[in-house]
């Protein structure tokens, strides 16, 4: 077993495994370079370019995990709901009626999103031996805030609008997501992936009320519903801090942090029912080295050095990171933590 795989498994690894959210994206100059020709859905969209994004940072670091080059919002359009991205996801009509909810559908993902199962396929064969790519989806209620927003937004201030005004509804859409998603990423297992990631990104704009009401539901069907891929499963529930006491109740193998709690703290709440993957802010990338490794050894120190932790940063890492400083959190990570 890898690594990575054995530390999701919250079991003894000669090391502590680091990847970075958004490891294959903007900051990287061979990334940018892809991106001068072509424009953002058709990178997704095409197997072979998705691909070369997705094993990239691996080329350049000595990264314990890939994880999937794509978009959360790729399953939906299968779904019914037609996206552009401006350079955000925008939806021409953004779902705020009953009828139009009832109208989606849950579609195969063979058929609908193809291209992406071939990305994962093309990855897992061109994959170093001991480095396992990661699939991944958005989770219901931050592709719900999306759809019924039609945009991005700090505040989703409709999306939640709608959630406390049209609660049946909400609760129609939220689950046709759900189970979207699970066909979604059980296809992504069955294509090669070793780990699921659903990241929830928005889940830190509810109370821990309205999110024990709304959305623990949805997450909890979603990983029910993928229990029998056999793959570890991770949450990260962005700003989740006030929600882990609800989190530690899903059947995870990992929950992600954000920076916003010791990895100690978020321990406590969860106890040892899941490993805990973070939570390094993004913006010590941005420190002097010495530091940079200061910062990351108060998130090695809260960790405390038990098995079940898995390097991350506490959030996606800036598009203005130079790589260098990635190339030195790798390495030191490593390095401080070989057992």
């Amino acid at each position: 077993m890898t690594t990575f795989l054995a530390a999701c498994r919250s079991e003894k690894t000669s090391h502590t495994p680091v990847w970075i959210m958004r490891q294959a994206g903007r900051y990287l100059p061979e990334y940018r370079a892809v991106r001068e020709k072509v424009d953002f859905l058709t990178l997704t969209k095409t197997p072979e370019l998705a691909a070369e994004v997705t094993l990239q940072p691996i080329r350049r670091f000595a990264m314990d995990a890939a994880i999937l080059f794509s978009d959360i919002m790729t399953p939906v359009e299968g779904m019914g709901v037609p996206i552009e991205f401006a350079p955000g996801p925008v939806i021409a009509n953004p779902l705020r009626e009953a009828a139009q909810v009832e109208a989606l559908r849950v579609p195969d993902p063979e058929e609908s999103v193809p291209f992406v199962l071939e990305t994962v396929r093309e990855v897992c064969g061109a994959l170093p031996k001991d480095v396992p790519l990661i699939g991944f989806a958005g989770a219901p209620f931050t592709l719900f805030c999306y759809l019924v927003e039609g945009h991005g937004s700090k505040t989703f201030t409709i999306a939640k609008g709608f959630l406390f005004a049209e609660p049946d509804v909400s609760r129609l859409l939220l689950e046709k997501l759900a189970d979207t998603m699970i066909a979604y990423l059980a296809a992504q297992a069955a294509a090669g992936a070793k780990a699921l990631m659903l990241f929830d990104s928005w889940a830190g704009l509810l109370s821990p009320a309205d999110y024990r009401r709304f959305v623990l539901p949805v997450v909890r069907r979603v990983m029910d519903g993928l229990r029998s891929t056999g793959v570890p499963l991770i949450y990260f529930p962005n700003q989740g801090a006030m929600l882990l006491e609800y989190v530690a109740t899903l059947a995870v193998d990992v929950v992600g942090i954000d920076w916003r709690i010791p990895l100690s703290k978020a321990r406590s709440i969860l106890g040892n029912a899941a490993a805990v993957q973070g939570n390094l802010d993004p913006a010590a990338l941005f420190a002097p080295p010495e530091e940079l490794k200061n910062q990351i050894d108060t998130v090695l120190t809260h960790a405390g050095g038990q098995p079940g932790h898995i390097f991350n940063l506490g959030h996606g890492i800036e598009r203005t990171t130079d790589p260098d400083a990635v190339a030195l959190l790798v390495d030191y990570v490593h390095e401080r933590t070989a057992r």
